[in-house]
């Protein structure tokens, strides 16, 4: 049977295969060519080597400033979505009443598309702040915690739904173990609990930095990077780079190069290290 599966393999895998290098890897080694050229449409080039990249960093901060922001929003949300949607997935699987229509709710902002989101929460942070006579844009620290807000609203549910899946899949035994040896709550949740689930734990890091980092739809809703592109991250600084002034389009592009080896690259560092402590588990 697996020498059978193993023999037509390649048949199975020639569809994805292809996809995957017509969608994806053309297009990127094509992308990596521009962000080394000048260039207004793609048949119209001009060589210029290294200098897209180093007017990425030089030219002006907004770019080395949406890293910074985009960095610090990562890790804030990271923490923040993972900690708060775990909290859930543990009260949701205690056999509490009505905890399938609470799955439901806390689900469903993950459903609602990242611009409309970003307005309604606009709407709903300056109806807050008309008070005091400001908006969201007054202060880049509204704009930051309006975005790691959203950024909760819209995850925690997806992050908490896998969460109660590996929950739910502990066995049983384990725990009385535990239990009977005398552990405590915290230490049942410590030294059973959070080992055994470190599966949704890498699924849900990955998932919720990966998203924290290339967040774009929301962040221009919300904030469209105000005060003087003090909250612009780095997807809305990729794009108003690139649509923002005529013979910017290579330096936006190689700032686009630069996001996807950072994102590639953390992803990875991330993998390695959750995995990593599954196998010691």
């Amino acid at each position: 049977m697996q020498k059978s599966l193993r023999k037509y393999a390649a048949v199975f895998l020639l569809p994805t295969g292809i996809a995957f290098v017509v969608a994806f890897f053309i297009p990127f080694l094509f992308g990596l060519y521009l962000s080394f050229t000048e260039f207004t449409t793609v048949s119209n080039t001009h060589w210029v080597g290294w200098n897209n990249y180093l007017r990425a960093f030089t030219d002006n901060q907004d770019f080395l400033n949406a890293l910074w922001f985009t960095v610090v929003f990562t890790v804030v949300s990271v923490l923040t979505v993972n900690l708060l949607a775990f909290g859930l997935a543990l009260l949701l699987t205690r056999g509490l009443r009505g905890s399938n229509l609470f799955r439901t709710v806390f689900f469903m902002p993950n459903l609602i598309g990242g611009i409309v989101l970003g307005y309604i929460w606009q709407l709903m942070i300056n109806g807050l702040l008309l008070g005091a006579g400001v908006d969201i844009t007054y202060d880049p620290r509204y704009g930051f915690w309006g975005l790691v807000a959203v950024m909760n609203w819209q995850m925690i549910g997806y992050m908490m739904i896998i969460y109660i899946a590996g929950l739910q899949n502990l066995p049983g035994d384990v725990l009385e173990a535990a239990q009977i040896d005398g552990a405590s709550p915290w230490q049942k949740l410590y030294h059973v609990t959070i080992p055994m689930v470190m599966p949704s734990v890498t699924i849900c890091t990955f998932l919720t930095l990966t998203n924290s980092f290339k967040l774009f739809d929301q962040n221009f809703a919300l904030t469209a990077g105000a005060p003087m592109k003090k909250t612009a991250m780095l997807a809305l600084d990729i794009y108003n780079t690139f649509y923002g002034r005529i013979g910017d389009e290579g330096v936006g592009q190689a700032k686009a190069v630069i996001f996807f080896l950072l994102v590639a690259a953390i992803a990875f560092i991330q993998l390695r290290l959750t995995r990593k402590r599954e196998v010691e588990q």
